[in-house]
């Protein structure tokens, strides 16, 4: 599978996937803007009002009603932060033309659906609806609020937004329940009018049909977008070091029973040209894979932790490990997590790690061409970081990275943040398996 990719419109770029693969193909439309605070909110709540409806669907009943009599084909909002990046926009999963009663074409009437929803939303005085703003708001905000619930999710994102708190990567893709909360019907109307206007747009399509005839579908479909002056200017502030000589740390009490202690790490030099690849299977070699030091040593080796891993973000160049900790294991705990990167620094790095961790990543690279969905998510992501080879290939260069370049890697990481969230001092153990 060879991607092919052409410009339909001004600042509208098309990348196409063809294959017989799959018996459902994929089209996705992403608007590209900036990570702001001001408008983050604005942006996550956008695509889930113009799916409410459409000119000529004006309701949610009526775009089921379309989606059925499309084979029963899906539409789904997306909003993903991609380092200080937000893709907003609309993703359709429908059945492959060969699997059609009588080889039904699907892609164009899909194609259509896609752009109506997205250049002609339901209206009322040439204003967004109110009604359906608000109703999507309030659904906004109780994700939001939601996010409490998961502990281990909630603590990550606590982290994130303190260790980059001076930086557009401290916001959640969501916003925060402040600014969502003041957004009306009037203020996103004009939002919405202003980012068709300047924002670029990435097209993906993943399924058997040839580039051409895509090209055709979409630039029909947006063939009313408006085009101003489109903001090119896009991009991640990438900081190679941590913002203090000592690194900060920060505290939180919640109603837990077990603690959650992450830490946050920024990659250094090796971002000024990085080798995605060898930061990959530094990542698995480190925390990143059950293989991996933290796992087989702080988990499972000395039971310091109820879970250890970690996680590399090679567009903002930020490394962050979550884990799950009794209160008064903490200092051993983060101590022991230290400890295994300076191992992977020191080259405490054993042939038997270093291949375990390329099998790991070649195989869930390899994956991901059994889904339409994955292949997007991984095209978009090459897309923004400018590069154009799928996941075949960097899983061959995967199994190329040597024990060098992890050690070299790690030699440059330099811990920025550790936030801990715990519970009232009881004195008592946390179950492995508590919710939280």
């Amino acid at each position: 599978m060879e991607p092919t990719r052409s410009q339909l419109l001004p600042g509208v770029f098309l990348t196409t996937l063809r294959t017989d693969k799959f018996k459902s193909d994929c089209l996705s439309v992403n608007l590209l803007t900036a990570l702001d605070r001001e408008t983050v909110a604005k942006n996550a709540l956008l695509p889930r009002v113009l799916l409410r409806g459409s000119i000529h669907h004006p309701d949610l009943d009526a775009v089921a009603r379309a989606e059925d009599e499309l084979y029963g084909a899906k539409i789904l909002p997306c909003v993903r932060k991609k380092g200080e990046m937000l893709c907003v926009g609309l993703y359709a999963g429908f059945l492959a033309d060969r699997f059609t009663p009588d080889g039904e074409k699907l892609l164009e009437p899909v194609a259509r659906l896609l752009g109506e929803l997205l250049l002609s939303p339901a209206t009322h005085g040439g204003l967004l609806r109110r009604d359906y703003v608000d109703s999507e708001r309030e659904k906004l905000l109780d994700d939001i609020r939601a996010r409490m619930n998961d502990k281990r999710s909630y603590a990550m994102d606590r982290l994130v937004e303190e260790m980059c708190c001076y930086e557009p990567y401290g916001c959640d893709d969501m916003g925060d329940a402040a600014h969502a909360a003041a957004v009306g019907y009037v203020e996103l109307t004009r939002h919405y009018r202003a980012l068709l206007l300047s924002a670029p747009v990435e097209i993906f399509y993943c399924g058997a049909a040839e580039h051409d005839r895509v090209a055709a579908a979409c630039a029909e479909a947006l063939i009313t977008l408006p085009r101003g002056e489109v903001d090119y200017d896009l991009g991640t502030d990438v900081r190679m070091n941590a913002v203090e000589a000592t690194y900060r740390s920060f505290d939180e009490t919640l109603p837990v029973a077990q603690g959650k202690l992450c830490l946050g790490f920024r990659l250094g030099e090796c971002m000024a040209d990085p080798d995605f690849a060898a930061i990959l299977v530094f990542n698995a070699v480190y925390g990143g894979s059950v293989t991996s030091k933290l796992f087989e040593n702080v988990r499972e080796k000395l039971s310091l932790c109820y879970y250890a891993s970690s996680a590399c973000d090679s567009f903002k160049g930020v490394m962050l490990v979550s884990s799950g900790v009794d209160a008064k294991d903490r200092e051993r705990a983060q101590a022991e997590i230290l400890a295994q990167l300076d191992a992977v620094r020191a080259g405490d790095v054993t042939d038997e790690e270093l291949t375990a961790a390329r099998r790991y990543l070649a195989g869930a690279l390899r994956a991901m061409t059994d889904s339409p969905g994955a292949l997007e998510e991984f095209y978009l992501s090459q897309t923004l970081k400018g590069l154009d080879y799928g996941p075949e290939e960097l899983a061959g260069l995967v199994e190329l990275v040597t024990k060098q370049a992890v050690t070299d890697i790690a030699a440059g990481v330099e811990l920025d943040a550790v936030y801990f969230l715990h519970g009232e001092d009881t004195g008592e153990e946390a179950p492995e398996d508590a919710a939280d």
